[in-house]
């Protein structure tokens, strides 16, 4: 029976790994899209989230089935309950990655962005993709101290996250309002792609520990 639960728990694993993979390249893609302005990059995002949500319902079941069928206790329901919240995780990543693909088909064949904020969103493209790499590295190998370093990429995301806001309160604002939404909307987007890996890391080392660590512990790690 152990061993029946041991395999079920590294499929359920792995699968987890390969979803944040997923959604990694989903947010690299996206943000190709919105930087060139490419339509058919975006649309190949869009249509790749069939496949995410197809491992996300695969993901679920396994987890609640082990749940039901196993009835795990101390350490063994640790490990499921933080399987079950970080399905969740790495969907809201594959959304957001997903949200960003979508504005560059809305506002296709215009740039959605002013080519002045392009730098901006090509290092926070880049810090996502790297965040989407770094939970898949965590979820396969357990490694607490790789997991707490993923909020050190998560500082840098919010640092770029708090100056596209001192750029669009400045005076010297001319793209309008239309480009300072999407502006807001797609800064929002990448902040909460590197929170979910934030949170992926935290609960890994939940699993590993068995002690919740708070942010303020993540970053003196």
């Amino acid at each position: 029976m152990r061993v029946i639960y041991n395999e079920q728990m590294a499929d359920l694993a792995n699968l987890l790994g390969e979803m944040a993979g997923l959604a990694g390249q989903a947010m690299e893609q996206a943000t190709q899209s919105l930087l060139q302005a490419d339509l058919g990059l975006a649309e190949q995002v869009i249509g790749e989230q069939d496949r995410i949500s197809v491992m996300i319902a695969e993901a679920e079941e396994k987890a609640f089935a082990l749940l039901a069928l196993q009835a795990p206790v101390a350490g063994d329901l640790r490990q499921v309950v933080s399987a079950i919240q970080i399905v969740a995780d790495v969907n809201r990543m594959g959304a957001l990655a997903l949200h960003v693909a979508k504005v560059t088909r809305r506002r296709h064949p215009a740039h959605a962005l002013p080519e002045s904020v392009n730098g901006y969103f090509a290092e926070m493209g880049r810090i996502a993709v790297n965040m989407g790499a770094g939970a898949k590295e965590v979820l396969e190998t357990r490694d607490p101290e790789r997991a707490a370093q993923l909020n050190q990429d998560d500082e840098a995301m919010d640092d770029l996250h708090r100056h596209l806001f001192t750029l669009l309160m400045d005076r010297e604002w001319k793209y309008g309002v239309a480009a300072a939404v999407d502006v807001t909307l797609l800064g929002r987007y990448y902040e909460r792609f590197a929170d979910h890996a934030v949170e992926i890391g935290r609960r890994v080392i939940f699993l590993v520990t068995g002690v919740l660590p708070s942010d303020e512990e993540i970053e003196t790690s």
